[in-house]
């Protein structure tokens, strides 16, 4: 029996890339989900407004009330949880692709850790404000990135190696996490606790802007090595024969997830499970082989505003913090892999 249709799709500038129609249906379906989802969530709130109103609002025909709570106070919300989710959901995708391994994740591998270590060393020592929290978390992140890549080269990078390592310096973040806990004042520690759980509440237009720009960069450079990427999966070895210069591909796709993890952690706090779960999520949906960028992407804000709805929906008077709902929820999800891949020998 022969595999699914692919089709050719070749753009105006006179690039081509193949496509299969389960794998785009897919796609826009996800798209049509997000959407949905962002309207709704947009429309939760003290002050309820339905998904048309929300709709008419967004489109410029709204009351001034309702134009002021949408735009103002809630569309910079949706709108971080989004790329905030997009940006994990690539990613986790980039990582596990780069380490053929589906446990190749950044908040399993460290990444998130080192993010929260440059955030809380703002916290604890400088007592800095929000801005200058996010940059903590975003040079943590890149530091970690770097010292992991760099411990886990020996005659270049390799799946298995980069996964250990991460694990190894995700123990020793998490008791640098525990450290500076035990060091700050009880109102740093309050505060640390609640960056720590990721949140999106209070998000604004300040925390838009800046993930956006890095997301419109470097989207297309992902996707200019998705070809590379497909073929890093079948192995160093491989790849060199197909001309693919594994190193230079390794490092840029690693810089891109790197800068795309710590971004989204400096947004919205290190938020669990989502780079975990929509990479392989989104392969199940397409069937697809290779490590379906825009469709991890997809899954991924997708499952974010659907969590941060059922936070503020699912427990009454009670709005959780959406990093406790992704934790519950991709913490089974983490049991079930570990379990699957075990049965398959693969661990």
């Amino acid at each position: 029996m022969g595999g699914p249709a692919v089709k050719a799709i070749r753009t105006p500038g006179g690039l081509s890339f193949r496509a299969e129609p389960r794998a785009l249906a897919v796609l826009g379906a996800l798209a049509l989900v997000t959407l949905a989802a962002a309207v709704l969530l947009i429309g939760t709130g003290d002050f309820a407004i339905g998904p048309v109103d929300v709709v008419r609002s967004l489109l410029g025909s709204g009351t001034a009330a309702q134009d002021f709570i949408i735009n103002e106070l809630r569309l910079p919300r949706v709108l971080v949880a989004l790329l905030v989710g997009a940006s994990l959901g690539i990613s986790g995708a980039l990582f596990q692709s780069i380490s053929r391994n589906p446990l190749g994740s950044p908040d399993v591998i460290g990444f998130g850790q080192g993010s929260s270590v440059g955030a809380l060393t703002v916290i604890v020592f400088f007592h800095g404000g929000a801005y200058a929290v996010s940059l903590g978390a975003l040079a943590g992140g890149l530091a970690t990135g770097v010292a992991v890549y760099l411990l886990a080269w020996k005659k270049g990078v390799h799946g298995y190696r980069l996964v250990l390592v991460g694990i190894g310096a995700a123990a020793m973040l998490t008791a640098c996490i525990h450290y500076l806990l035990t060091k700050s004042t009880l109102v740093d520690a309050a505060r640390s606790m609640v960056w720590l759980t990721g949140s999106l509440d209070g998000r604004d237009w300040a925390q838009v802007w800046p993930l956006l720009v890095l997301f419109v960069v470097i989207l297309p450079v992902v996707l200019l090595y998705a070809r590379p990427l497909r073929m890093l999966e079948m192995g160093d070895d491989a790849a060199y024969a197909l001309g693919v210069p594994v190193q230079r591909a390794r490092t840029v796709l690693m810089l891109s997830a790197v800068l795309l993890n710590a971004a989204a952690t400096a947004a919205a706090g290190p938020i669990a499970f989502v780079a975990l779960t929509a990479p392989q999520l989104a392969r199940r949906l397409t069937r697809a082989t290779g490590p379906n960028v825009l469709a991890s992407a997809l899954t991924g804000a997708a499952l974010l505003v659907v969590a941060d709805w059922g936070a503020q929906r699912l427990f009454g008077e009670s709005t959780l913090p959406v990093g406790v709902l992704t934790g519950m929820v991709g913490g089974v999800y983490l049991l079930w892999l570990l379990v699957a891949e075990r049965r398959a020998g693969r661990i």
